[in-house]
């Protein structure tokens, strides 16, 4: 039997009369009379944050209390802010640049130093921008969201702050020569979505929120106008317009790797997943005849490159998805559709690539080969497209952690479960060099990772790795954490483990990621096979691992738990619902739960394109099989799930989190409910928020999974 939190049985709660109208007429959509918790919809009304208040007091009484709590924070906070972790920095001409937190700096330091200084153990920093003091001098919660800076001297700058950890923000202008805000400078003090790029330094190219008619149906903003110094925003010239359907849109610059402007661009997001591209002709904007999966990748010696999601037919060729294109750079501003267009490289089979970045002679691109890392770096030489690949360690996941425009340096990351990130580095002139290595975060002795595959419910292999603590017998009684994503194209690959490693594993348990369908790590492909109607492949290729897991003997289902954030906390939904024998643990992090009326809540619209819309019938059938809001059944003997949200998350919203919470306590099912007040949709905003909500989830995993009760 579960072990059943006693708090949440008595959890059955009374709700007050909801008074907002059905928001969507008569499409279907549930309203006040199908759902009685459409209030917990309004983030920070009065009724709803004292519904979250006595929440979290029921919640931290039973897992703060937790005589192991204490140890666990601490532990997981040593490792947050320990001073000899990697500090990951960017170039920038007049250095390399850090935003650190730590115990002394919890809302961080904007800081720089020398390439030189860097290369030591102990570098010499210069502090350019103290968060903690800009927020008690403004009164704010400032988080730091980064910062947008004029090329190529890179000195002046809009610095995006958010209250709270939202993900609209405020811009100011910053001269990092000075290290002050501008007196009188370029401020955008209304928080909003969308950003800037600088013409020159008396010119900006805005996309924000202007007030009524600019934003989209899913909240973005779809005008971009050219704001001059000295001028009101109100006053901007308004220089390209989207429509509202669109879930954003706007225009942006087209620089080289030295910083010159070779065009205006500007796009319409049609869908999340397709974009209508223009380049501005004499004034006039002209759509690019591209495919709508396809999108300008950037400028590499004298060229312009496409990247595309689908396969593209044009002038007799056919490219394949996932393939990089290019054309000559002065024909395409000639004649940009008329531009020959050339292949530049294709994946072969379970290949993909990750990402890119430009130097200023080179194009470094990521690859995954099943799973595993490769780095290419490509160059246009006597008329042809060279590449070779970067001599990087095998078996490991790479990443490109920083490059330079101006020059040849670059930055790599090499990581897997067990081996902490080392960062290599190179000037161009030799093979990279490791620079930095962050030390261990925990003891991995004896522990060893597979790779092995289940058998989804199509017949689908679905690859899953599984870390095995040191000395693991195969008679199920391992606790298992296992962890997927499978959504928007996005790829879950190994990484170093440090506090799951240090809270989880040195106590005797195991971790497993699962490589889902409507993820990116096989490609394109592998994430257009399990979106819309097909959405439900994902959620069996995860049903299947956790079955495939019990029966080669690793676990049970009284001792497997599972765990995912936003589309993930999605997944860990449908499937405690879909499959509640299979899970002893759910937690469900800053998710997507009641996908009826997700496009009504938060960004939600802007995700149509990858799960549906619920106003069109035909789509409200496929997305109602598996919604888990809608799916939680009275009569069903469900995992205890810990589902936790933040009130500042204006991304997803902590909506869908309260209301499976709420409906779990109206069935009288056991549950844990946890909202942090700020954090935004990433969780915690410093070290001591992260580490409390990791302690607080390994905690439940231990009273769910590992403890005695747990099983009786």
């Amino acid at each position: 039997m579960k072990l059943v939190s006693t708090f949440a049985l008595a959890a059955v709660m009374t709700i007050g009369a909801a008074t907002t109208a059905n928001a969507d007429g008569d499409t279907g959509v549930p309203g006040p009379d199908q759902d009685p918790f459409i209030w917990l919809e309004e983030a920070r009304s009065d009724e709803a944050l004292e519904w979250v208040t006595k929440e979290n007091e029921r919640t931290l009484g039973v897992l703060e209390a937790d005589p192991r709590f204490e140890e666990l924070k601490a532990e997981a906070l040593a490792i947050f802010d320990s001073e000899d972790r990697i500090p990951f920095v960017s170039f920038r001409p007049d250095g390399l640049y850090n935003f650190w937190q730590d115990k002394d700096n919890p809302k961080g330091l904007l800081r720089r130093t020398t390439l030189e200084s860097y290369q030591t153990d102990a570098p010499d920093w210069e502090i350019v921008l103290d968060v903690d003091a800009l927020a008690a001098a403004d009164g704010k919660e400032w988080v730091f969201k980064g910062s947008t800076c004029l090329p190529p001297a890179r000195n002046k700058c809009m610095i995006a702050l958010s209250d709270g950890g939202e993900d609209a923000t405020i811009m100011r202008e910053f001269d990092m020569t000075t290290k002050t805000f501008v007196d009188g400078g370029f401020e955008l003090s209304n928080k909003s979505q969308g950003g800037i790029s600088w013409i020159d330094e008396d010119t900006l190219l805005v996309g924000r929120d202007f007030g009524e008619g600019t934003l989209t149906d899913s909240e973005y903003p779809f005008t971009s106008r050219i704001w001059r110094r000295g001028t009101d925003i109100a006053d901007a010239v308004e220089l390209f317009r989207g429509e509202t359907s669109d879930v954003w849109a706007g225009a942006s610059l087209l620089r080289d790797a030295a910083g010159e402007i070779q065009a205006m661009t500007a796009f319409r997001g049609v869908s999340f997943h397709e974009r209508e591209y223009f380049v501005s002709i004499d004034s006039n904007w002209v759509n690019l005849d591209i495919p709508k999966k396809a999108s300008p990748y950037g400028i590499v010696d004298g060229h312009l490159l496409y990247s595309t999601d689908v396969d593209w037919e044009v002038d007799g060729q056919t490219f394949p998805a996932d393939s990089l294109i290019a054309v000559d750079l002065e024909e395409w501003k000639a004649d940009p559709n008329g531009a020959a267009k050339t292949l530049v490289w294709a994946p072969e089979e379970r290949q993909t690539k990750r990402g890119g970045s430009i130097t200023g002679n080179a194009l470094f691109v990521t690859l995954l080969d099943n799973v595993v890392g490769k780095v290419l770096q490509f160059n246009f030489v006597d008329g042809e497209w060279v590449s070779e690949q970067v001599n990087l360690p095998d078996n490991a996941t790479l990443g490109i952690a920083a490059s330079s425009n101006e020059t040849d340096q670059i930055m790599f990351t090499v990581t897997d479960f067990l081996n902490p990130t080392t960062l290599y580095y190179s000037d161009g002139s030799g093979d990279p060099q490791v620079l930095k290595t962050s030390p261990s975060r925990f003891d991995a002795a004896g522990m060893e990772v597979e790779q092995l595959e289940a058998t989804s419910a199509d017949g689908t292999k679905i690859p899953y790795f599984i870390v095995k603590p040191a000395g693991m017998e195969m008679d199920g009684e391992t606790a298992v954490l296992m962890s997927g994503y499978g959504g928007f194209q996005v790829p879950r690959l190994p990484s170093y483990l440090d506090s799951t490693g240090k809270l989880w594993m040195e106590r005797g348990g195991a971790y497993v990621l699962a490589n889902l369908r409507g993820g990116g790590e096989f490609g394109p492909g592998w994430h257009q096979t399990a979106i819309r109607e097909n959405k439900q492949r994902t959620w069996d290729d995860f049903i299947a691992v956790g079955e495939d897991l019990v029966e080669r003997g690793f676990t049970s289902p009284d001792h497997l738990g599972i765990q995912g954030g936003s589309q993930g906390g999605l997944l860990v939904g449908t499937a405690f619902t879909q499959r509640p024998d299979l899970f002893g643990a759910a937690i469900v992090q800053i998710p997507l739960f009641d996908m009826l009326r997700y496009h009504l809540i938060g960004r939600g619209a802007s995700w149509i394109g990858e799960y549906g819309d619920p106003r069109i019938p035909e789509q409200r059938a496929w997305i109602q099989g598996y919604s888990p809001y809608q799916m939680l059944q009275e009569g069903v003997d469900y995992p205890t799930p810990f589902l936790w949200a933040s009130t500042a998350d204006d991304r997803t919203h902590p909506a869908h989190a309260r209301k499976g919470a709420a409906r779990l306590a109206q069935l009288g099912q056991p549950y844990f409910y946890y909202e942090d007040m700020t954090g935004g949709h990433s969780g915690g905003v410093d070290n001591d928020q992260r580490a409390k909500l990791q302690a607080l989830q390994y905690i439940y995993l231990m009273q769910q999974l590992m403890d005695d009760s747990a099983t009786e």
